[in-house]
């Protein structure tokens, strides 16, 4: 398993930023590279909503299903996927930011291999998941500071 942490303080309300986060519709409007949603159950957001996401990773195009497996409002969602023989665990937590002021946005994503090429590929990957989700994160501050000034 590889365990990859990354997070930002936010110039916007708590309310804001966990809305860019939690829902996938502000989500791929924050995050430039991914270049469609496929929504594939009645929920759009909250626990039980699923969907396609597409997105340029480089210069290939890749899709993944994920899954909303917990969702507390305005505190974190979790997102789950299982990709290239590998289970992907994403949770997205915000709380208020230091001072009082803007909010603290942190990801932790878990890898869990569970096919042999997966298994030896997989913590190779880490620093480019790494680049990946700090450009994630990157873009969701900019489009929540954008939304809400604080």
């Amino acid at each position: 398993m590889t365990r990859t942490e990354i997070s930002r303080t936010v110039d916007a309300p708590v309310g804001v930023v966990f809305s860019t986060v939690a829902d996938i519709s502000n989500f791929s409007k924050a995050v430039p590279h991914i270049e469609h949603v496929e929504f594939l159950s009645d929920a759009r957001t909250g626990v039980g909503a699923r969907f396609r996401e597409t997105r340029l990773m480089g210069s290939r195009k890749a899709t993944t299903e994920l899954e909303v497996t917990e969702y507390v409002l305005d505190e974190r969602v979790r997102f789950v996927s299982d990709a290239g023989g590998t289970i992907w665990d994403t949770t997205f937590t915000v709380e208020p930011g230091p001072s009082g002021r803007g909010t603290r946005l942190a990801m932790v994503m878990e890898a869990r291999p569970h096919k042999l090429l997966a298994r030896l590929v997989t913590p190779l990957m880490k620093s480019v998941v790494a680049k990946a989700i700090a450009a994630d994160l990157d873009a969701v501050k900019a489009y929540a500071e954008a939304a809400e000034p604080c």
